[in-house]
């Protein structure tokens, strides 16, 4: 019995950076090509992680790639960036990070000193977030073939029991919470390039979520009902999947957006939202509108100070991303179309 080919959606002649970007073009890719011909009739949402049964016990898988310029920068390095990248995609999937693998591709040439340095940085990090680094490879090519370095990895996690997060659960009524401010990890690794005269002393979000996400679930336990880390792409992105996967429309309050001054001036300089800069320590959750406050007060207390409820789920328009303004007015939040900050994680 022969099984039919996959039907292509994606007619893109060629690859373009903004593939990789984490918006409209990525999603097209990843949903027009890669997935029907990996997964097939199994493709379902995408999330950061995948959840899985191995001889009745269940864990959560998930790879990772970390492509960052310049490797180290203001509050972090490729590193440290690679292990908490890991980490959160498989704590907002709902599963405590247990073990990792990873992978370095070296460039020819790289001061041994730089690579120690990284080296040492996951070790650091990895023992912060409390996750075993137990095994890897390693690959040099020649010069000028991978700007210095890149690392991949692979996270496996243990779900936590009695939660179950999917965008098919959300609800109208349900509130959204944001466990800090956004954008910095995108701005400051473009200042860190030295391609805007702007001083502006931020540093990187980078961290590991999982003691706020641990938090969270133990304060509204079956009431949450999704996250997600909002990295390339930012909360925008990650929201406007949300809407889609659901039926659902969003709802945000501008106003109770965190934003920080530095990272809001630097996106009006560069015709930028800051709800599209990617954030490498922050998540969104979705959670039932009577657990909502007992959540946020969950977060504040767990270390999430500027944490908001910055929305609500409603019904219509469906699979769409509102903003309500300061006006009185709304405006639409699109996904991140093109590419604006390449190579940030």
């Amino acid at each position: 019995m022969s099984t039919a080919a996959p039907r292509l959606r994606f007619r893109d002649a060629q690859i373009e950076m903004a593939h990789g970007a984490g918006g409209k073009a990525s999603r097209r890719l990843v949903e027009g090509l890669i997935a029907p011909l990996l997964m097939g009739s199994a493709a379902g949402p995408l999330t950061d992680a995948a959840q899985v049964a191995v001889n009745g016990t269940h864990i959560a898988i998930t790879a990772d790639s970390f492509v960052v310029k310049p490797l180290r920068f203001p509050g972090g390095s490729i590193g440290e960036l690679a292990v908490n990248g890991t980490v959160n995609d498989l704590a907002v999937s709902g599963a405590k990070p247990e073990a990792m693998v990873v992978t370095y591709v070296i460039e020819a040439g790289l001061a041994t000193e730089s690579l120690e340095a990284e080296v040492r940085a996951m070790a650091d990090a990895a023992a912060r977030a409390g996750v075993a680094i137990v095994g890897g490879d390693t690959k040099v090519v020649e010069h000028g073939k991978a700007d210095h370095m890149y690392i991949t990895t692979a996270g496996i996690g243990l779900p936590l029991p009695g939660l179950t997060l999917s965008a098919r659960s959300v609800r109208p009524g349900d509130a959204v919470l944001l466990s800090g401010p956004v954008g910095d990890h995108g701005i400051t690794i473009l200042l860190a390039r030295g391609e805007l005269d702007i001083e502006a002393g931020l540093t990187s979000d980078t961290r590991s979520v999982w003691p706020f996400v641990q938090a969270v679930a133990a304060a509204a336990g079956a009431g949450l009902r999704w996250m997600r880390d909002p990295t390339r792409g930012g909360v925008a992105t990650s929201l406007n999947e949300l809407a889609r996967d659901s039926g659902c429309s969003i709802l945000l309050r501008e106003d109770r957006i965190p934003v920080r001054d530095a990272v809001r001036g630097a996106c009006e300089l560069l015709g930028l939202d800051p709800l599209h800069i990617a954030n490498e320590g922050q998540f969104l959750a979705v959670v039932a509108a009577e657990y909502a406050d007992r959540a946020f007060e969950a977060l504040q207390a767990a270390g999430c100070g500027e944490a908001a409820i910055i929305g609500e789920v409603r019904e219509q328009p469906a699979g769409t991303v509102l903003a309500a303004t300061g006006y009185g007015g709304t405006r639409v939040i699109d996904m991140l179309v093109g590419d604006p900050l390449p190579r940030i994680c």
